[in-house]
């Protein structure tokens, strides 16, 4: 009795598709019959693209040989719909150019893009159905939802570019030193009695003098350094400088006896001085000085350097007059420890007294206020009155956080674009304009490592999530997270959002939480959400959220 009901059915249906097959007109009566399906089911907007391929199965039997049917998707949005490209598909006895259904039944794909509009948040696909027979047009009863859409997650990208500051070389603490040279005669450690005389000597002395009056330096040691020009014997030269150096520790003393500098002594004895040799040749004018800083490059032996020197007898006696009675001599170095403005003392001046300040100080200063009109002030200052670069690019980064976009460009104009800050710093300005492909050139010439994570936000607007996960991997906050999240990562995009107490933060955290399954933890952020009207409203849409409205 079972076998006799089926072999009925079965008949039965041949039966209605013969028909269908017989009169054109019941393609539209058996429309249901066409299984449709659509992929993605739920749309997402990529690069504001939103790309579908959507899949049509044909029974036996359905499709009139003589017939044509013309399918429309059209993506519906508030506020208005849009039509896709139509696919037209063909009975097997039309002789035309479109893809053939034949009546034993056949599955048919078709790829569509729709350009993003805003609206289409909240959209579903459908298809529009008409079946063409001869001058007949009949039109599908209904439309067939295939898909909702659009998820725009990505939209949260955060654009507004990170700009950077190049640091200062502020230092609390500065080394310096004040030199004189004590001046020997040639083969003699004998200190001449003008040298002690000298005004260079005198200037040294009153330094000494009037150093404990000084509230900003301190004395830690003075080093007494001696040398022999480099001519005649190694060893005599050797003796001779260690000599030079205990006659010139003994007029140290003797120009020092009512001053008593604190600090230890150092002695020291450096022999002949190629290295002073070769820095005062390379400062002269002499015809044959390439040659000369040649020899010394190619021999390290002190004999072989000067017997290939003298043999240059002509240049050799401008050498004995010029350079050679320049090495004779010993350097007294008073090392000092120079104590900088301390922070309170820099914010005073701040207030006060902006022109005592020197260029690290102004840059220095500006880190120390939360001011960004202090800051303009002080990076305006140090720019235009030291004609500093970091001035200029500190400057246009405080334009930047004040959203004066225009003055910061007027700033970096001055700056040298090859410099990997500025370069990342015009890019920022190209992508607050809307620049992005301009902005994207800067970062690339950039480099550093601030520059990588704004063309990781920009590989998010364009779709590249796996460029962008190269880029932000270990970011935290929004784009770090969404270069997770948009990849797949879920409980690294939870991660990278943990610290985020914004509102913003809240709605992607209930993202996560949705995607995850997460439904009280959905419902728990949405009630945070709902206190900001527009998120509010955001959410109410958000196909994210569908499960759980």
């Amino acid at each position: 009795m079972k076998k006799s009901f089926l072999r009925f059915l079965g008949i039965a249906v041949f039966g209605v598709m013969l028909m269908a097959c017989n009169n054109p007109k019941d393609m539209v009566k058996y429309a249901d019959d066409v299984e449709k399906s659509c992929q993605p089911e739920i749309l997402e907007v990529i690069a504001d693209k939103i790309d579908v391929t959507y899949t049509l199965n044909f029974p036996e039997g359905y499709f009139h040989p003589k017939a044509m049917l013309e399918i429309t998707p059209v993506l519906v949005y508030e506020g208005g719909e849009v039509a896709a490209q139509a696919l037209r598909l063909q009975g097997e006895k039309i002789l035309d150019n479109y893809n053939v259904i034949p009546v034993a039944g056949d599955r048919i794909q078709h790829k569509i893009q729709f350009d993003y509009v805003e609206g289409m948040a909240k959209s579903h696909l459908e298809l529009r159905g008409a079946v063409l027979y001869k001058d007949n047009v009949w039109p599908y009863p209904a439309a067939y939802k295939i898909a909702d859409g659009a998820n725009i997650t990505y939209k949260w990208v955060e654009l507004d570019g990170t700009p950077v500051i190049i640091p200062d070389n502020y230092q609390k603490v500065i080394m310096e030193a004040e030199e004189t040279n004590i001046m020997y005669a040639k083969n003699s450690a004998q200190v001449r009695a003008r040298e002690l005389t000298k005004s260079e000597i005198k200037e040294f002395q009153e330094f000494l003098k009037n150093l404990p009056e000084d509230e900003r330096r301190v004395i830690k040691g003075t080093d007494i350094i001696a040398y022999a020009s480099p001519e005649g014997p190694v060893d005599f030269n050797e003796k001779l400088s260690e000599n030079r150096m205990k006659s010139a520790e003994r007029a140290f003393q003797s120009i020092t006896r009512r001053i008593k500098p604190d600090g230890e002594l150092s002695l020291q004895t450096k022999g002949e001085d190629w290295e002073g040799f070769q820095e005062l040749v390379s400062q002269t004018d002499l015809g044959d000085k390439d040659l000369i800083l040649r020899v010394l490059s190619m021999y390290t032996d002190p004999v072989i350097r000067e017997r290939e020197i003298r043999n240059m007898s002509a240049v050799y006696k401008i050498l004995e007059d010029k350079v050679l009675p320049k090495l004779r001599r010993a350097r007294l170095i008073a090392n000092v420890e120079f104590t900088n403005y301390s922070d309170e003392e820099l914010i005073e001046l701040t207030a006060g007294n902006m022109e005592a300040m020197n260029e690290e100080a102004l840059l220095y200063a500006a880190t120390l206020t939360n001011d960004n009109d202090t800051k303009i002030a002080l990076y305006k200052k140090a720019a235009e009155k030291y004609n500093s670069l970091r001035g200029y690019n500190n400057l246009a980064v405080a334009y930047l956080n004040a959203k004066k976009v225009n003055e910061a460009a007027a700033a970096l104009a001055k700056c040298d674009a090859s410099n990997p800050m500025v370069a990342n710093n015009l890019g920022v300005i190209e992508m607050r304009k809307g620049n992005y492909g301009k902005a994207a050139e800067y970062f690339a010439k950039s480099g550093c490592e601030t520059a990588k994570y704004n063309q990781g936000a920009l590989d998010i607007l364009n779709g590249k999530y796996k460029e962008a996960l190269a880029k932000l991997d270990g970011q935290t906050h929004m784009n770090g997270a969404l270069a997770q999240l948009l990849n797949g990562n879920l409980d690294k995009a939870e991660a990278a959002m943990a610290t985020c107490k914004c509102a913003s933060g809240n709605y992607i955290k209930a993202v996560i939480a949705a995607r995850k399954g997460q439904a009280s933890k959905v419902r728990e952020l949405m009630t945070e959400i709902n206190k900001v009207p527009a998120l509010a409203e955001k959410a109410a849409k958000d196909i994210e959220f569908a499960k759980y409205r």
